[in-house]
């Protein structure tokens, strides 16, 4: 299961990666690695913020 999260992952963070550096290029996976990294941090702060926020604020 965890294993597919993180196939996703590199799945939607190599498009990305490809946009800064070649594909053929000897760092593309750290730097697709970085970027996958990034993404989990996004989607986590993503869920703590939409998890803390009040639900009975007026608006």
């Amino acid at each position: 299961m965890l294993g597919w999260f993180v196939r996703v992952l590199f799945a939607l963070a190599a498009p990305i990666t490809a946009l800064f550096v070649a594909r053929d290029a000897l760092n593309f996976g750290l730097i697709q690695t970085m970027v996958t990294i990034l993404l989990v941090t996004a989607l986590i702060w993503l869920i703590a913020a939409y998890a803390g926020r009040d639900r009975k604020a007026p608006h």
